[in-house]
């Protein structure tokens, strides 16, 4: 058995792990002896890999070691412990995991989050008190919601009528589509006015330089639960 760590060495006298850089990833890496994806990160993390191999044709389950600040996809799954995956596959057993969806913007990758409304100044704002006593832990976020409180409340029914703003989360699938939010994952496009647009993939600022968003459905990942 062979498993690959990103970004993080992870020591065991058991197990073969091997360690690469994120960077790395954009080599072309063949990924087909490894049984397991080792990520250690948050949501962006978990991202941003995805962008370089969802092409592979070897897509490897992912072992989850949730270091970020929200980690929706670990809590989504409830991804146990990364020593007690470990030590599982130590002892030779078989690990269980779920399936979960992965979705494309134009030539992006997401798993639950997109958007251009609130969520997207909640980011900005967010990384910009990321100093100090703000830069770890929730503090920062809490922080940008309370300054932000009021746009947000002024802000969101225009941008729920508007046709040039969206935002998809798919952990409220229980609501398919309420005006420019979605719960569920459509294929669309979304005309705006800029060829040049900032737009928020899973707790990620991005850009994107063309005026036509195309959203869809990519493919899966599995989720080592257990």
């Amino acid at each position: 058995m062979k498993i690959l760590s990103i970004d993080k060495v992870i020591a065991n006298s058991t197990l073969h792990i091997d360690t690469i850089t994120l960077s790395e990833l954009t080599k072309n890496i063949d990924l087909s002896p490894y049984d397991y994806i080792i990520i250690s990160g948050g949501d962006g993390t978990i991202r941003r890999v995805l962008k370089q191999i969802h092409a592979h044709k070897h897509l490897p389950p992912f072992i989850l070691n949730p270091t970020g600040s929200f980690n929706v996809i670990a809590k989504l799954h409830r991804v146990p412990k990364l020593a007690h995956v470990l030590h599982r596959l130590e002892e030779g057993q078989t690990l269980q995991s779920n399936t979960q969806k992965v979705y494309k913007l134009n030539e992006e990758v997401f798993l639950f989050s997109a958007g251009n409304m609130g969520d997207l100044q909640h980011i900005f704002l967010s990384e910009n008190l990321r100093f100090g006593v703000l830069k770890k832990g929730l503090g920062k976020y809490i922080l940008a919601l309370l300054l932000l409180l009021p746009a947000h409340l002024l802000m969101t029914p225009f941008m729920l009528l508007s046709k040039q703003r969206f935002f998809i989360f798919t952990p409220l699938g229980i609501i398919k589509k309420f005006g420019s939010f979605y719960g569920r994952v459509e294929e669309m496009n979304i005309r705006l006015d800029n060829l040049y647009n900032f737009v928020e993939l899973d707790g990620d600022v991005v850009t994107i330089e063309t005026s036509t968003l195309t959203i869809g459905t990519l493919g899966s990942v599995e989720i080592v639960i257990e």
